[in-house]
């Protein structure tokens, strides 16, 4: 089993930026392709970035791609989230999952999730 616990969220002004982690415990970690979603509310949740196991690849959605960036650190079993130029609209709960796969694929549901992390932008 894969237990992932987010954290980093806050309270942010548009603009600004936030660094969300997400520390992973169990011994299958480092052969899990790894990414985060978020979901505001009233919304469905939505794919906002992934990584490869090896870290090499990554994916992001089209309305993050050039302010968000993923990365992951095996030694420390952890994956971040780097979230610049802010905007009120990326306001959401987002949550870190795994998948049990080298690559990420976005058709294939994750196998865990974390709880999750508000993050709210304010105008």
């Amino acid at each position: 089993q894969v237990q992932l616990v987010e954290s980093g969220g806050g309270l942010v002004q548009a603009g600004g930026s936030l660094r969300l982690s997400c520390a992973a415990s169990g011994r299958s970690f480092s052969s899990n392709a790894m990414g985060w979603f978020r979901q505001a509310p009233g919304k469905e949740r939505e794919f906002v970035a992934a990584i490869s196991w090896s870290g090499d690849s990554t994916s992001y959605a089209d309305s993050v791609k050039g302010r968000f960036t993923i990365s992951r650190d095996k030694a420390k079993n952890t994956v971040y989230l780097q979230m610049n130029s802010l905007k009120p609209e990326d306001t959401a709960v987002y949550y870190c999952a795994a998948q049990k796969r080298l690559l990420w694929r976005n058709s294939l549901t994750p196998d865990y999730w974390g709880q999750g992390t508000q993050v709210t932008v304010s105008s």
